[in-house]
This record gives structure tokens, C-alpha cells and sequence, in this order.
């Protein structure tokens, strides 16, 4: 229950954020490149991407950098919030950036994502996420820790729709703190 709250917290409370971004927006935390698989010697098949997979892969990495600068000052107003987010998603981190400055906490630093495509139509990508939160956390106003609760990862399950031509994240649910 309480690593259920935890997540609900992060997301909800500071909202979780950045696709790899730091909280400045200076540089991409999450490598696109990835280690060859054992015993192909440097070749690998590649296939191209389907219609609409890096499109939507990026805007659910966008969306991440915009939630973790406004979770910085807990802003569910940022203009921000609404360029890679709709529906649900939207609804969710402005509830959770509300919430947030309702009990008097921001985060600092930022979650580390690295997002995998699960199915892709022309019109919709799922992905699935191991969202690391371990230096994306909760502070008070004064700058202390809101609490020793240390962060984790968690899965993240996310739907991310083209909607006249743009693609934003629309719906998206983070699993328990140790969950992947």
C-alpha cells in the first residue's frame, strides 16, 4: 500500500517527468543507442520503425521533460503540459502537480526513461516503461527531503495517439515502486 502510494505520489503529487531531460532541459539523460546482442558479431537485422513508432516515442519523451519542469515549481498551469499530453495523461499530472502544491512539495532532478514499443498502428503506439525515479524526488519548500522514501523503478504502461497529425501521450498508468 504504501509503494502504491509512493507511485501515486510521484506521479500525482510532483508528477512525474523528463525523458531523459535534466530538470534544466540541458541535455538527454536516456542513450537512444543500445549494446548489440551477444553473438552477432556487429551485425544486426534492423527493421524500420512502423508508422508512427518514433513520432510517439518521442512525444512520450517530451512529455516527461515538460512534467519534470513543471513539477519543479509544481505547476499544473504550465503551458507546457499540454504540447505532448492529452486526455487522461494530462488530467492525471495536472491532478497529481495540484496535489503537490496543495501539500507544499516539488521535485527535483529526474526520472530516467527508456520506453519500448509494445504494438503500433498509423494512429496509435503502446509502449511499456521502466521509469527510474531514484533522483527524481519530493522536497519541501525549505529544500528537505519530504521523506526517506528513496525512489525506485516502475513500470509505466503508456498510450500515446495521433490526434490531427500530432502525436501525444493520452493515457498512462505507473505500476507499484519495484516493479520492474
Amino acid at each position: 500500500m504504501k509503494t502504491r502510494w509512493r507511485a501515486n505520489a510521484l506521479l500525482v503529487g510532483v508528477s512525474v517527468a523528463v525523458a531523459g531531460l535534466l530538470a534544466s532541459g540541458c541535455s538527454e539523460d536516456v542513450p537512444d543507442a543500445r549494446p548489440l546482442p551477444k553473438g552477432t558479431g556487429g551485425v544486426t537485422a534492423s527493421r524500420a520503425p512502423a508508422t508512427g513508432e518514433t513520432e510517439a516515442l518521442d512525444a512520450y519523451r517530451a512529455m516527461w521533460r515538460d512534467l519534470t519542469r513543471a513539477s519543479l515549481t509544481s505547476d499544473a498551469d504550465s503551458p507546457l503540459l499540454e504540447d505532448h499530453a492529452t486526455s487522461g495523461a494530462l488530467e492525471l499530472m495536472k491532478h497529481g502537480l495540484r496535489k503537490s502544491k496543495h501539500e507544499g512539495v516539488v521535485s527535483k532532478g529526474a526520472p530516467r526513461v527508456d520506453p519500448h514499443v509494445v504494438s503500433a498502428s498509423s494512429q496509435e503506439v503502446v509502449l511499456v516503461d521502466c521509469v527510474d525515479d531514484r533522483n527524481w524526488l519530493l522536497y519541501k519548500q525549505n529544500g528537505e527531503l519530504k521523506n526517506n522514501v528513496p525512489g525506485g523503478h516502475l513500470k509505466t504502461d503508456a498510450t500515446v495517439r495521433r490526434a490531427d497529425g500530432v502525436w501525444k501521450v493520452s493515457n498512462f498508468y505507473m505500476h507499484e515502486t519495484g516493479s520492474c
